[in-house]
């Protein structure tokens, strides 16, 4: 099974930055596209940004020239930079991953979740 999990939350002022990180770990044969999600209370789950295998890139225009997505794909890890941060940021992000496996000599791709981390953006 898979297992992802962030790290890189907290509390930052308005202007500040943080760094999100996402470890996957498991029976993984290789990860396709791996997302940053948010979702702040009462609203929906919001793509935020996303990365393929190859490292191309997207983004919310909410966070475009502010945040940044990176993968290091020998160490199955997605990040999340973001600078420049503003309160309507503040939301519990998610990593999101789109994992290869191979287990009972079946080869299966599924999305994943990670448990997800607060980041409050506050003065």
């Amino acid at each position: 099974q898979v297992q992802l999990v962030e790290s890189g939350g907290g509390l930052v002022q308005p202007g500040g930055s943080l760094r999100l990180s996402c470890a996957a770990s498991g029976s993984i044969v290789s990860i396709n596209d791996m997302r940053w999600y948010h979702q702040a209370p009462g609203k929906e789950r919001e793509l935020v940004a996303g990365i393929t295998s190859g490292g191309t890139t997207n983004y919310a225009d909410s966070v475009k020239d502010r945040f940044t997505i990176s993968r290091d794909n020998a160490k199955n890890m997605v990040y999340l930079q973001m600078n420049s941060l503003k309160p309507e940021d503040t939301a519990v992000y998610y990593c999101n991953a789109d994992v290869i496996t191979y287990t009972t000599s079946v080869y299966r791709i599924n999305g994943y979740w990670g448990q997800g981390t607060q980041v409050t953006v506050s003065s």
